[in-house]
């Protein structure tokens, strides 16, 4: 399993054509390239302005799609748009797909030029485990069905974060996945993978533990991968089984069988929680407060 399959190989080519300014040996305090050769991002590694006009020559269009269910959309969802207007792909075409319940209650968000909002009413489940895990479903119905046809790349977000911090063009790749912070330094056998052998998210092991707060790629991937994920979400379901970290285990075992072409750092999804550390130079993105008790409805 240490080799990436055929398909992430081509990606792992097309993305790396892109990268040839990066410069791997800029940082020696961290791991910046996986044994598949796909880029680890960290500040110091890429020279911003290169990505921003290499995506503008490409036309490259971005779809951030976030879920503001129940009491997320008044907690969380104002502050996580109105950042991303200061921060996020900033000079590219963006448009905010918000997935909610309510979509009287959304925020009236100004938005800069060339950036859109659409809101798309969907169904409250009664536990938040089902929310988090449907989102994939809705995800691959939407590229299906709409985002497809207009944009290039596709990144998925939980609403619970503010971004503090540049979040640009050098984020995106083919297949983009983010070390989880909590674990990036963790040994192998530390890291929460679901480790129930009748589940589909079973790994013994894997390269890293990834988090499912951010993930991306162009649409094609993004489709490949919460397909995947929903198919063996509900083939558990049909076992009576539910994985440990519900569409996070199904996403780590999605980018254990298929390589990532591009990893990025914690610093694009950080909490002072774990507090100060060297090697997280710069804040991109930052976990908000999390009142869980009040929020969740289960």
């Amino acid at each position: 399993m240490d080799k990436c399959p055929l398909e992430s190989a081509k990606m792992l080519i097309l993305d790396n054509l892109a990268d040839v300014t990066l410069d791997l040996q800029s940082r020696h305090d961290v791991q910046t390239c996986t044994s598949w050769r796909a880029p680890i991002i960290w500040e110091g590694m890429f020279n911003p302005h290169h990505y921003d006009q290499m995506h503008k020559m490409k036309g490259s269009s971005v779809v951030l799609t976030v879920f503001a269910v129940g009491r997320y959309l008044e907690a969380y969802l104002e502050a996580f748009l109105m950042s991303s207007e200061h921060y996020f792909m900033l000079g590219l075409p963006v448009s905010y797909y918000v997935f909610t319940d309510r979509p009287e209650n959304v925020p009236n968000i100004e938005l800069g030029p060339r950036r859109l909002l659409k809101v798309i009413e969907v169904e409250k489940y009664s536990r938040w485990q089902d929310i988090s895990m449907m989102r994939m479903k809705i995800i691959s119905d939407t590229i299906e069905s709409d985002i497809r046809h207009h944009y290039t790349h596709v990144f998925c977000f939980d609403v619970d974060q503010v971004f503090t911090g540049r979040f640009g063009p050098e984020a995106l790749g083919d297949s983009v996945a983010l070390l989880h912070a909590g674990y990036y330094r963790s040994p192998k056998e530390l890291r929460t993978y679901d480790r129930n052998p009748k589940s589909k998210a079973y790994m013994e092991t894997g390269d890293f533990y990834y988090h499912a707060a951010v993930f991306g790629g162009t649409w094609e991937n993004v489709k490949s991968l919460t397909d995947s994920c929903y198919k063996d979400i509900m083939e558990d379901k049909l076992n009576n089984v539910e994985a440990l970290w519900h569409d996070e285990s199904h996403l780590n075992k999605y980018f254990w069988l298929h390589k990532p072409s591009r990893i990025l750092s914690p610093e694009y999804c950080w909490t002072t929680n774990l507090g100060y550390r060297r090697d997280i130079q710069v804040f991109r993105l930052m976990w908000a407060s999390k009142y869980y008790d009040t929020l969740r409805t289960s």
